[in-house]
């Protein structure tokens, strides 16, 4: 059997399961709501599970042997005190290396995030994937705990522990100092926040499918931006127009890709929202981005 891809599905259905797991309506809601695709012997509970995440496969596994990784704690006084990340570097890289920080979506940590950090590596990059959720004990193992356990964190805290999480890549022994961020869904929204934030600290942001920063933050921007958008992603996507004003306004060096056909969370591989050839052109330019802006 092929692998199922957005294009089974009926694009309101996509549209709803893209609400539920962005908290704009529950379970139930979107099981009852996603009743009437229910067709053939298929059931609302089974169309949620088709269009769920499977870990399954890796692009780079935990045993790749051209990499190293390990968790990491850290120190976040202004966030929640303690915090804690996945670090990924090459096992055989010589003298030091730019660093990336990879910010999840919001489900905390989970292994498809992780595999991101582990790619980034193999690419010849440090790789620094914080857990929002270590303070609630971490990315629980299961997604809709996960987005459950999300949002009871603290957003002011966990702004500032990804604020940590960035100086402390940057001042790793294998670093050198210079830094980029890349984020998906919630995750680039926070690239889009830190790049307000850290100013001339972040040489590059790259910003998957992420909401935009507040407009009026847009002139501390100092890091080149590359931002990639999918067509068919209204929510995030009603907010680039006053975003590009501004970065346009404050003379913010931005290039934005619109992917056709796409779903929010295109370059996720581990749900049929995935679009491979999207994901891997998306892919592409994200290290030519960094490999430009970063070395």
């Amino acid at each position: 059997m092929s692998r199922m891809t957005a294009h089974d599905f009926d694009q309101e259905l996509l549209v709803l399961f893209d609400a539920y797991v962005h908290g704009a309506i529950d379970r139930r809601a979107f099981l009852d709501k996603a009743a009437k695709f229910a067709v053939g012997g298929v059931t609302a509970m089974m169309l949620l599970d088709q269009l769920s995440p499977s870990f399954a496969a890796q692009v780079v596994g935990t045993d790749d042997t051209r990499i190293t990784t390990k968790s990491l704690e850290y120190d976040s006084p202004k966030g929640y005190g303690k915090a804690r990340g996945y670090l990924v570097r090459p096992a055989e890289a010589k003298g030091k290396i730019p660093g990336v920080l990879v910010i999840h979506e919001n489900r905390g940590l989970n292994p498809h995030i992780e595999d991101i950090a582990r790619r980034l590596a193999v690419g010849g990059f440090v790789a620094f994937a914080p857990d929002a959720l270590f303070p609630l004990g971490g990315y629980p193992g299961d997604e809709d705990k996960a987005r459950e356990l999300f949002s009871k964190l603290d957003q002011a805290k966990t702004r500032e522990d990804f604020i940590a999480a960035a100086a402390v890549l940057k001042a790793r022994p294998e670093c050198t100092g210079r830094i980029g961020a890349v984020g998906f869904c919630y995750g680039g929204g926070m690239v889009n926040f830190l790049a307000t934030r850290l100013g001339g600290g972040l040489a590059a942001g790259v910003a998957f499918y992420g909401s935009a920063p507040d407009t009026a933050d847009v002139p501390k921007i100092k890091a080149p931006l590359m931002v990639h958008s999918a067509e068919q992603d209204d929510r995030i996507n009603a907010s680039w127009p006053e975003f590009e004003k501004a970065l346009r306004a404050a003379k913010v060096h931005y290039e934005r890709f619109l992917y056709p056909g796409t779903q929010h969370g295109f370059n996720n591989d581990t749900t049929p929202r995935y679009d491979a050839d999207a994901a891997k052109l998306a892919w592409g330019r994200t290290l030519g981005f960094f490999e430009q802006q970063l070395r």
